[in-house]
Parts: C-alpha cells; sequence; structure tokens
C-alpha cells in the first residue's frame, strides 16, 4: 500500500505546473526588424525563476542587453520602455523602437609592406561593411579577421596592426573604419626533414613533396603534404608541422613524421545488382614490399554471369601519389544472354597526372579471347593492343557531390602486322555532369559514346563489341540486351554505342531522394538504326559508403525487349 501512495504522489508531483518554468522576458521590436530581435534574444536569453520585485529590479540589466544586442548591429539609439504584467510567473515585457541607425562614413584599408606588391594578398578583402551600410560590428570583426587570417595562411607572421579604428558617433549617426596594416617581410619553407623510424627510404619519402626549400611560407602547400601522405596508403599516421617560431632567418623548418600502416590487407564482401544478380567480391593487398614503396595484390569477383581474377604489381613514380607503372594479369570469364566468353590479358600502364589536372594512361596489353556469340559465330583471337586514355574528375565531394562532371576518353587498337589476329581500332568516350540548384534540386546527365573499326568483324571477339542496357547504361532494358542480331535473334554486339541520359533528384528528408529520368541508347551497326527510350522514377539513399540506387524503369520500345524493370546499383554519382 505505501508503493501505491508513493507512486501517486510522485505522479501528483509531475502534474503540478512548476512556477517560473516558462521565459519571463517578452521582447517585443516596432518595425520589421527581424535581425535586431533575434540579435536581443539571443543576448537576453532565458529568463526564469523571479517573482514581480525581482523581476523589477532585473529590468535593467535586460534593458542593458538589448541595447548591446542593438548597438551590434548599428542601432545606438534605441527607444525602450518596459512593463510588467502580472500572471504566473509574472511577465517583463520590453517594447524596443530602434530608431535610426548608424550608417559607415568612410572605409581605409591600407596595407603597407611587402605584402602590398603581393598579388594574392591584396585580392579583396570581404567588401562589408561598405560605405553607406548600416554598422555591423561582427562584419567589421570579419574584416579584421580576414586580414589576420590571410597574413597567416601567406607567412607574413610578423605582421600587426598599425592602426585598429572603428570611430562610431552615435549623436551624428557615422562609423569611420581605419584600418592600417604593416605585414613585415614574408617567412620561407626549408627543408622538410622525416623521422627515421620507418621503413621507407628517404628518396622515396622525399617525392612526396612537391615544394622546393626557399619558396615563399603558404599553409596550403603544408597542408598539401600532409593530404599527400596521409592519402598516399602507405602510413597509419602522419603529421606535418611547421612552426613560425622556430624560423632562422625567417626560415621555417618543415617536419613529417609518418609511421608505416600494416603491410597486408584482405577484403570481402558481398553485394547484389539487378544486371548481374548476387555476387561475391575479395581482395588482398600487399601496401608495401620493399623501401621503395612498391606494392602487389590480386581482386576476384564471382557472380553468376561472369567470374574474373587478376593480379598486379605496381611501382611508384614521381609523384608517387598520381604517378605509377603497373603490371598485371588477368582471367575472365562471361555467360551473358547469347555471349559466352573467356579472356586471358597480360599487360602494363603507365599512369600520368598532366599539368592540367587531366589524367593520361599509357597501356600496353595482349589478350587471348575464345568467344561463341549465338550459334553462328565463335573464334579464338589473340591481340597486342596498345592504348591511351584520358581521363578528368571534377567533384567537391568523393562519395556525394552536389556538383561537378568526370570526361573520358580511350582509344586502343591492334594491327596483324604486330602480333594480332585481326586490325581492330576502338575508340570510347563518356561524359558526366551534376549540378545542385537551391539546395534540394539536383540534376544529372550522362553520354556515352563509342565505335569500333576493323576490316573482319567477325573476327571481333565480344569485349570489344559494344552491348548496352542495363543499371549503369538504358534502364528499362535487361543487361547487356540492347545490341544488333543474327538471324537466330542472337545478340551479337554492335559497331556503335550511342546512350544518353538525364536525370532529376529532389531532396525530401536528409540523405533521402527521389528522382526521375530518361534514358535512351542503344548498340548499332549503323547509326541511323533507331534508338531506345526508358523513363522511370527511384529513390536514393546517401548511405555511409555512398548512394544506393532503387529505380523502377519502363522500357517504351518493346520490339527492343522493353518493358518494367527493377534496377538496383550503387556507387558514386559521378
Amino acid at each position: 500500500m505505501s508503493v501505491l501512495l508513493k507512486l501517486l504522489f510522485r505522479v501528483a508531483l509531475a502534474l503540478v505546473p512548476v512556477v517560473g518554468s516558462a521565459n519571463q522576458v517578452d521582447i517585443r521590436m516596432e518595425g520589421d526588424y527581424p535581425d535586431l530581435l533575434q540579435n536581443a534574444r539571443a543576448f537576453v536569453g532565458e529568463v526564469e525563476g523571479h517573482d514581480r520585485s525581482s523581476l523589477r529590479r532585473y529590468g535593467d540589466t535586460v534593458e542593458e542587453r538589448i541595447q548591446q544586442a542593438l548597438r551590434a548591429l548599428g542601432y545606438y539609439n534605441p527607444a525602450i520602455a518596459r512593463e510588467i504584467q502580472e500572471g504566473d510567473p509574472p511577465m517583463l515585457v520590453m517594447t524596443v523602437t530602434p530608431g535610426e541607425p548608424v550608417r559607415v562614413v568612410s572605409r581605409e584599408v591600407t596595407i603597407t609592406g611587402p605584402a602590398s606588391d603581393d598579388p594574392e594578398f591584396s585580392a579583396p578583402f570581404p567588401q562589408r561593411p561598405a560605405v553607406g551600410d548600416v554598422l555591423n560590428h561582427g562584419q567589421y570583426e570579419s574584416l579584421r579577421q580576414a586580414i589576420s587570417s590571410r597574413a597567416s595562411r601567406l607567412g607574413y607572421f610578423d605582421g600587426k596592426f598599425e592602426e585598429r579604428r572603428l570611430a562610431v558617433n552615435p549623436q551624428t549617426r557615422e562609423a569611420e573604419i581605419r584600418l592600417r596594416f604593416a605585414s613585415g617581410e614574408r617567412y620561407r619553407l626549408g627543408e622538410v626533414t622525416f623521422n627515421e623510424d620507418h621503413v621507407f627510404e628517404p628518396s622515396f619519402l622525399r617525392r612526396f613533396v612537391e615544394f622546393e626549400p626557399g619558396i615563399p611560407y603558404h599553409a596550403d602547400k603544408v597542408a598539401e603534404l600532409s593530404s599527400n601522405l596521409s592519402n598516399s596508403g602507405y602510413f597509419s599516421q602522419s603529421l606535418v608541422t611547421a612552426p613560425p617560431n622556430e624560423a632562422v632567418d625567417r626560415v621555417i623548418p618543415v617536419s613529417a613524421k609518418v609511421s608505416e600502416r600494416e603491410p597486408r590487407s584482405v577484403g570481402v564482401g558481398v553485394g547484389y545488382s539487378t544486371d548481374v544478380g548476387p555476387r561475391f567480391r575479395g581482395n588482398w593487398e600487399e601496401h608495401w614490399i620493399n623501401a621503395e614503396g612498391h606494392r602487389r595484390g590480386a581482386d576476384t569477383e564471382l557472380s553468376a554471369p561472369r567470374q574474373n581474377l587478376t593480379g598486379w604489381y605496381e611501382i611508384p613514380l614521381d609523384p608517387p601519389m598520381t604517378d605509377s607503372l603497373r603490371f598485371g594479369v588477368g582471367y575472365q570469364r562471361e555467360d551473358i544472354e547469347d555471349v559466352e566468353s573467356e579472356r586471358f590479358s597480360v599487360g602494363t600502364q603507365w599512369k600520368h597526372e598532366m599539368d592540367n589536372d587531366w589524367t593520361r594512361v599509357l597501356s600496353l596489353r595482349w589478350e587471348r579471347e575464345r568467344f561463341n556469340i549465338g550459334d553462328s559465330e565463335s573464334g579464338t583471337t589473340r591481340l597486342l593492343l596498345p592504348g591511351v586514355s584520358f581521363s578528368k574528375l571534377e567533384s567537391d565531394s568523393p562519395i556525394d557531390p552536389s556538383r561537378g562532371y568526370r570526361l573520358g576518353l580511350d582509344v586502343t587498337g591492334g594491327l596483324r602486322e604486330f602480333f594480332s589476329t585481326v586490325d581492330v581500332l576502338q575508340v570510347t568516350t563518356q561524359a558526366k555532369g551534376l549540378i545542385t540548384l537551391a539546395d534540394n534540386h539536383r540534376f544529372l546527365g550522362r553520354v556515352d559514346v563509342g565505335a569500333v573499326a576493323t576490316n573482319d568483324y567477325s573476327a571481333i571477339p565480344p569485349s570489344l563489341r559494344f552491348f548496352t542496357g542495363g543499371d549503369q547504361s538504358v534502364r528499362g532494358y535487361g543487361y547487356e540486351t540492347l545490341t544488333p542480331e543474327d538471324s537466330d535473334g542472337a545478340g551479337v554486339g554492335g559497331r556503335y554505342k550511342l546512350v544518353g541520359s538525364v536525370e532529376y533528384q529532389y531532396e525530401v528528408a536528409d540523405n533521402w531522394r527521389i528522382a526521375t529520368f530518361v534514358d535512351r541508347g542503344n548498340a548499332i551497326d549503323n547509326l541511323a538504326d533507331p534508338l531506345a527510350t526508358g523513363v522511370g522514377v527511384g529513390v536514393r539513399w546517401i548511405s555511409p559508403v555512398g548512394p544506393l540506387r532503387l529505380d523502377i524503369a519502363k522500357g517504351l520500345d518493346e520490339e527492343f525487349g522493353g518493358g518494367w524493370r527493377l534496377h538496383f546499383s550503387m556507387g558514386p554519382e559521378l
């Protein structure tokens, strides 16, 4: 019984209103001044727990804080009336008439010293507060901080304000800004030294450094070295420091401390796409083999229609972040629709990032491919295929970008005079673009074009022919079912590939988007051949590992096998 009484007592207490639990100050702004009202409320904060007498005494504090809030935004002469309204609890009502604001009548920003001749330092500073603007103390502080931050970023560590003046005359409602900054001499970056307790050669580590000793200091150079090391895949930890207080004759020593990662890793995973169904992926990588940073690995992907196994050995070049020489060997078996093939390849790739941020890959590979296409074509080809590809990616996020583009061009071919069973030239090009408007409206475009030229098309293996349709191609059609057919109706692959897509996405909740799209394309033998069209809607979930896409598409051309299809895929938009 006593337990029940205690429980009822606690419930009764919970139902009794707590006196003073509500905010006891109500600020009312005369006129349309939402920023002033928000700032005043922020300065005053929550006021609770006062009776009528203490609330009246507290009114002076509230008024002072409201005046501070308005002065911060340029209103120095407000009229403030206060009233105590009876109630439980009592309420202090503050009625504020802002009055006329203080405006900036002059602004003078002067840089003296070597920084005055430095184009990067002399780049425009924040334009606010400008002459004629209502004085905003936050904008003034941002202007002053921008000068100081730029000096630190560019190495003017001895710089100081010789004059830092904000003169306000509340009577005339005028403000004068005068900032005079003396930069002093610019510091320079010295030698980069690495710690010695690691497995790598000093000459290898120095290849990560993209600046010469003695160049003018720039914080971005230090950050770039830190990024190069941490993103290289060689280190579990990296720390780059360049403390100005250790400078000698304004030359700052740069210290880089690195710790190598575990030498080997193994990864396994399972996935699903509507193109190939369930699939298993596995990889093994030795992240560093020797002191020069060589590495090697193996990858496999197993699904019902496709199985492959590849091994590779990579030698980092200069710079090792972007340039490499890779040797590879691989085996792939495919059984998709009417095409069955087995391909063995061995080759090498030289990857190089050019000065214009394009990546160029020069390749040379030898392939042996045995294939059967329907009941009409079969054969075995041997091809020595030199090639070159160019690609460029601009994106504001590697996982879920809001804008950017990807461009690519690939050219490969072989000649019978040089260890190939057929003359062949294949050219493919891709372009993807993404733009976001008004935060929630995303527009994506995609174009994929290819062509193959040969003197004997029947000898061209399936890997060099074109097949379209599926999750990443024309939705609403089966995987690689859009292709020319032989007299028996078997898909044989086309000489040309033309695919385009436009998609609109709208964010309906955090990390969730709905989408609508139109895809159009085909693999064809003649450029005048008809194309297939697919339309649909979908859902996008931005998971921690990247977007997951679920689409319902309708292929509009029944003669190409169009119909209702479900498509599931994952990966970045670009």
